[in-house]
């Protein structure tokens, strides 16, 4: 009979799963992933060479296949022989590298072709900054469009000046500058002995927003506060680059939560397609004088605008009213709530109530402008009032059509808006797939109950 190491290929078939041995491999694939994200193996990075993820991917793959023998012998698992172990490692190892080097040729072959650019302010406008920027730009499979520098204007600005690269703020302009552009990254070169205190405050701002910060130097990024974030060191070119990212998305996950928005918002628009039509019909039964969409410019990812669309549950020009009934609004912070609004129709205090109105962001997170879970998407009035940039961190992710606010409350008037913001930061630092589908089975009794809806 022949064998497997020792192991007859009647009895390797025909064993049976048992809950020990479920939960035995339910233990390992914990471990194996656990071990993968804490080392950033889940992460797709702009900057980081081929080698380098090489490197990291045998290291991993290695250091798993040591952890599998060693749970082996605990558990004592016979079929993992030395055979085994090598076969698991060459195919673990080659898969592993193929998988990220297709997502790699795929993601650079989008930004070439100016999908999913990064845009990048560099802070200092010294020789180095100016022939990076330039690298940049001559290498589009990176992904970065360079919108200018921040500096203070300096003697030794000549060569920046005959770069023509636009000067788009000094230190002091620079945070207004952040708020009100849609800025991803801000790349640091200043000499820290003297622009300290500059570079401190920097580094604090794009934390506080969510916005990549990296430095063109080997500078410890100890010398500055990151609770909120963490750093990597990664290389391009001839250049050594000090990243600092903040948020728990990223890497794989990203990608299976946008497949999962996808399949779903695509099953969900085609089961619910006669709902759509009966309430399209009731919207201009009802309220002939409109469209049955209301569609609005929203903040999404990265501050990009987006257009978001409901069903109408207001009156036809009940935008051009809110000026009048700013006085009446009842909630905190900058947004804008009242219990009786008089602008909603009596059709439209119903789909409110049952969150009918919410269903055409279905084709929103379809197109890949919001996701299923997230931060809901504020219109360009309630981020014009922002007073804090912590605030502003939400924009990190994309929106979404449900949020743990959602769930504990949804438009309830007695929750702070300081509140709904941390919640807001909450999901963003704990993001997890499983997080993602507790609060969407979280949801569906929140709106049965009516909660917080009005």
């Amino acid at each position: 009979m022949s064998e497997v190491d020792g192991v007859p290929f009647i009895q390797l078939f025909s064993i049976r799963i048992s809950i020990l041995n479920f939960i035995i491999f339910m233990g390992f694939t914990l471990i194996w992933y656990i071990l993968l994200d804490l080392s950033g193996a889940y992460y797709v990075r702009r900057l980081t060479q081929k080698k380098n993820v090489i490197y990291n991917i045998i290291t991993i793959t290695s250091l798993g296949s040591f952890l599998l023998l060693v749970f082996s012998v605990i558990c004592h698992i016979h079929l993992v022989t030395p055979l085994f172990l090598v076969v698991f490692w060459l195919m673990t190892t080659a898969l592993a590298i193929l998988s990220r080097m297709m997502v790699r040729f795929i993601s650079r072959k989008s930004w070439v072709s100016g999908i999913n650019l990064h845009n990048a302010v560099i802070v200092g406008t010294n020789k180095r900054a100016v022939k990076f920027a330039q690298n940049l730009e001559q290498s589009p499979e990176l992904g970065y469009r360079i919108m200018g520098f921040v500096d203070q204007k300096w003697q030794g600005g000549r060569y920046f000046q005959q770069s023509g690269y636009p000067l788009l703020a000094d230190f002091q302009n620079f945070p207004t500058f952040l708020r009100t552009h849609e800025v991803d990254e801000v790349i640091i070169d200043l000499p820290l002995n003297t622009f300290y205190q500059e570079a401190s405050y920097i580094v604090g701002l794009c934390v506080q927003q969510g916005i990549i910060v990296r430095f063109l130097s080997d500078s410890l990024y100890l010398l500055f506060d990151l609770k909120l974030a963490r750093a990597e060191l990664e290389e391009i070119q001839d250049y050594v680059i000090l990243s600092i990212y903040t948020g728990a998305m990223g890497g794989w996950p990203i990608h299976a939560k946008r497949a999962f928005d996808f399949l779903a918002s695509f099953l969900c628009i085609i089961l619910l397609s006669p709902l759509f039509l009966v309430v399209a019909f009731l919207v201009k039964l009802t309220s002939p004088g409109g469209p049955v969409f209301f569609v609005q410019d929203r903040i999404g990812l990265r501050k990009r605008k987006i257009k978001v669309f409901k069903f109408r549950t207001m009156v036809p020009g009940a935008e051009q009213s809110l000026t009048t009934l700013e006085r009446f609004n009842e909630a905190s912070g900058p947004v804008f709530k009242i219990k009786n609004d008089p602008r909603v129709t009596f059709l439209g205090r119903f789909l409110r109530k049952t969150s009918i109105d919410e269903l055409p962001q279905l084709f929103n997170v379809l197109t890949g402008d919001m996701s299923l879970v997230g931060p809901r998407p504020l219109p360009l009035r309630d981020y014009a009032g922002f007073s804090q940039d912590w605030h502003r961190r939400r924009f990190s992710v994309k929106p979404g059509i449900t949020c743990l606010w959602q769930i504990y409350g949804r438009s309830s008037l007695s929750l702070p808006f300081e509140k709904w913001m941390q919640m807001d930061m909450d999901y963003i630092d704990r993001w997890s797939l499983w997080l993602d589908f507790k609060i969407l089975a979280q949801t569906l009794p929140a709106v049965i109950h009516g909660k917080g809806a009005y």
